[in-house]
């Protein structure tokens, strides 16, 4: 009996040994049993973030949101944490964008550089908008096809390109030079601008603009501008919103998201309701103001 006893043991050892080396571990029986009845009193810590162990959702969205426009703001954020150089934000409906991603399509060069420099991930798009001919290149040659695809807020990969000319005035002459080649390959491709939309002239969209409500709440419904980039949008009342592309009579899809639609119901020859069609919820709001 000894003998076995000692053998049960031995085995327990060895498997107990095995899983260390594995930086695994457990606790003996004996201990699981000693601290069963007597639990541990934890202390209370009100000093928790929210979001605890995510980072705060509003942390992200400001990272990305300042990539678009602020060097110092971005740097002030990620220094104290550089994984932040890799934040990605959903603005809505499924219109991804990385903090590079904002500043590739907007042209800030150093704000992508000094991202890059921080373990952010460039994509094409951000290649596209640095010049970096060959690497576009030999991106396209490796995966024809792959020049059709859009960016954040569904822009094209041409059009990244011409966004690298914003800080032409601090590039040098080798850069401009690698610059303007991207543009003329991008351009002779002839399939590297987007998705053709359909035109919206400045007197088609006033007649959509306002807001809409499907609901009592102030928050609930949208407000339908015009963007900077002198595209309609649509975003929450008095907020923000992302461009609309016109897809067919009073219809138009949500920044480039192809499973978002939104049309527009007319009566008497003006806008009376809009319906936004997503997979999971399908909403009408009715016009309000405009």
């Amino acid at each position: 009996m000894e003998s076995k006893k000692h053998t049960v043991n031995r085995r327990a050892l060895l498997k107990t040994s095995s899983l260390a080396m594995l930086g695994l571990s457990f606790p003996s029986i004996s201990w699981s049993a000693q601290n069963t009845n007597n639990p541990s009193v934890l202390p209370y810590n009100d000093n928790i973030p929210q979001h605890f162990p995510n980072i705060a959702p509003e942390i992200i969205a400001e990272v990305v949101g300042k990539s678009h426009f602020d060097l110092d703001g971005v740097k002030a954020l990620v220094e104290k944490r550089p994984e932040l150089s890799r934040s990605v934000w959903e603005w809505r409906f499924g219109d991804f964008e990385s903090a590079i991603g904002a500043a590739s399509h907007v042209g800030r060069r150093d704000i992508a550089i000094y991202l890059m420099n921080q373990g952010a991930r460039p994509t094409l798009f951000t290649f596209a908008m640095l010049g970096h001919f060959n690497v576009v290149k030999s991106a396209i040659e490796a995966a024809p096809g792959i020049q059709e695809a859009t960016g954040p807020h569904g822009i094209s990969l041409l059009d990244h390109a011409y966004a690298g000319e914003r800080m032409k005035d601090k590039m040098t002459a080798t850069q401009m030079e690698h610059l303007e080649q991207t543009i003329d390959y991008l351009s002779g491709l002839g399939n590297a601008s987007g998705i053709k939309y359909l035109d919206v002239s400045p007197e088609e969209q006033q007649k959509y603009l306002g807001d809409y409500k499907y609901g009592n709440g102030e928050t609930e419904g949208f407000t339908i501008g015009v963007n900077m980039r002198k595209l309609l949008s649509l975003g929450p009342i008095g907020g923000f919103g992302g461009a609309l592309y016109k897809i067919g009579d009073n219809l138009f899809t949500y920044n480039g998201t192809p499973s978002v639609t939104i049309s527009f119901d007319f009566q008497d020859g003006e806008v009376k309701s809009l319906t936004l069609t997503e997979p999971e919820i399908t909403l009408t709001a009715e016009k309000v103001s405009g």
